[in-house]
């Protein structure tokens, strides 16, 4: 297990946690579009305040290793995925072509970010 609590990996793995949090309290209102606005804005605040927890302290602890635009870097690959993967499977949204030529361009990004 010491892997997965190197300053290499727990970021990462703690930013992928914050993600599910934060893509439910920004987009999983969506899903209950019936419920009203002000009952949406105070669940995803509750919601938010776990992705915070994970999300402020894996970038603590990543800029031991990582700079910041590395950082942001690889929050916003994840955050991608993450949401991809929720829009398919909650939303019910197919990911089109144009969206992976988005991802692929977006990956390209990281790469010259992470090329240094």
């Amino acid at each position: 297990m010491p892997a997965l609590t190197s300053p290499y990996v727990l970021p990462i793995l703690m930013l992928v946690a914050s993600n599910v949090f934060m893509t439910f309290a920004w987009y999983g209102h969506l899903h209950y579009t019936n419920k009203p606005l002000w009952a949406a804005v105070i669940a995803s605040w509750g919601i938010a305040f776990f992705e915070y927890w994970l999300a402020v302290p894996a970038n603590r602890i990543g800029f031991e290793v990582y700079n910041a635009a590395e950082l942001k870097t690889i929050q916003e690959v994840i955050t991608f995925v993450v949401f991809s993967v929720f829009s398919v499977f909650y939303l019910g949204q197919a990911i089109t072509v144009n969206h992976a030529i988005g991802f692929a361009l977006i990956c390209a990004g990281a790469f010259f970010v992470f090329r240094g």
